[in-house]
């Protein structure tokens, strides 16, 4: 598998996380569709505006919203009327990027058993969790795989005007701050203008190593400060690995989902990717019946326990149970209805969650499958309780 930047990939991704930078839409993936789905309305002129020019270096920020930078999120507003002065010269010379390679994480076969690991503070590791387990790109690791993130960031300490990155260099680390702020330098039309800051929190620096982009911005220290680092091999094989692999493992696991027959195996892959793996330890509650519904669940690991309690509020009835490949869920769903059932893990077990929005979108065709289980669940309440509604179970 070979990941080949498509012409005008960069400038695409470009435009849209600096609108997102812009607005700060508190529904991503609503902003996002109404971004791309106004694109596809404006085709030719989108069409025209995304070419690459020639001779472009790197990535550059022209045409109508394209003031600003993609490989950082500010805390600041973003604003370009009037230039900045230039920041200060680095000390430091960076080996320019002339093509970056390219990355195959099905052809690496670096061990991910061996481990990169700085020494911490518990005080640092908390921190550092705080603030990884709130940045996207980190957000469908597990928790052993949050802990190799934190094991494998090293410190690094900058003064006041030193530079952290420079626009158009090469990615060679991924950046949490610790402390200290920091100003956000882009060229624009031969002129440096500052579009944000950090003040003394943020990350900045993984675009450029997950794309294989040069760095799309400056970002200069006003402070003394403290950074935590990682290097662009630790972070391709912790994050670029780990995702490819966590791919191939729920492929796996969903081509044994009888109710997923009917998706192409592109449709399969999107549903893999949507998947955020959780552990459940003995006798947790999964799902506590009459709650509202986000999400369904596919059985990664382990084995989960359905149990219901009838409107006469009586003990609760063990319906069923489901292993590895299993799926529930899904009805509250399809209903619109609260959790008809509450859900126990047996011993330690290890759930792949599919969140709403990625339900509705990408699971469309299977519906008509899953709605005959709501037959089916209703018949054995017939048996159990008397009641044929499953739904209006509480």
């Amino acid at each position: 598998m070979n990941f080949d930047i498509p012409s005008g990939l960069t400038d695409l991704l470009q435009d849209f996380t600096v609108s997102v930078l812009r607005e700060r839409p508190p529904d991503l993936i609503q902003f996002a569709s109404m971004y791309f789905n106004n694109m596809i309305d404006n085709r030719e002129d989108i069409t025209a505006r995304i070419q690459p020019p020639e001779n472009r270096r790197g990535v550059s920020f022209s045409g109508v919203g394209s003031d600003g930078e993609d490989d950082v999120r500010t805390e600041s507003d973003m604003s370009d009327d009037e230039p900045m002065p230039e920041p200060p010269k680095n000390i430091f010379v960076r080996r320019k990027s002339v093509s970056a390679e390219r990355y195959d994480p099905e052809q690496d076969e670096d061990d991910l058993d061996q481990k990169v690991v700085y020494p911490k503070s518990d005080e640092a590791r908390r921190r550092l969790l705080e603030v990884v387990k709130d940045i996207l790109i980190f957000r469908s690791l597990d928790q052993e795989q949050t802990q190799d993130v934190i094991d494998a960031m090293f410190e690094k300490k900058v003064g006041p005007s030193e530079h952290v990155i420079d626009q158009g260099d090469d990615g060679d680390n991924f950046y949490v701050i610790d402390s200290g702020t920091y100003d956000i330098f882009v060229n624009k039309d031969g002129q440096s203008l500052n579009v944000g800051n950090y003040n003394n929190s943020g990350s900045f620096g993984e675009l450029a190593l997950m794309y294989n982009m040069p760095r799309a911005a400056t970002i200069v220290a006003t402070s003394s400060g403290s950074l935590w680092a990682m290097d662009r091999t630790t972070f391709r094989r912790i994050v670029l690995k780990n995702a490819f692999m966590k791919r191939k493992m729920y492929e796996t696991l969903l081509e044994n989902v009888p109710m997923l027959k009917d998706l192409d195996p592109y449709e399969r892959m999107n549903v893999a990717d949507a998947l955020v793996p959780r552990t459940y330890e003995d006798q947790e509650k999964i799902i506590k019946q009459g709650d509202g519904a986000d999400c369904m669940f596919f059985v990664e690991e382990g084995e989960v326990r359905i149990g219901m309690i009838n409107n006469e509020g009586e003990s609760e009835v063990e319906l069923k149970r489901c292993s590895k490949g299993d799926y529930f869920g899904e009805l509250a769903l399809l209903t619109n209805k609260p959790r008809a059932a509450s859900v126990y893990a047996v011993g330690q077990t290890k759930c792949a969650i599919l969140d709403i929005q990625a339900f509705e979108r990408l699971l469309g065709p299977c519906k008509e499958v899953m709605g005959r289980n709501v037959t089916e669940y209703e018949e054995q309440l017939v048996k159990l309780f008397g009641s044929a509604n499953i739904s209006d179970l509480r």
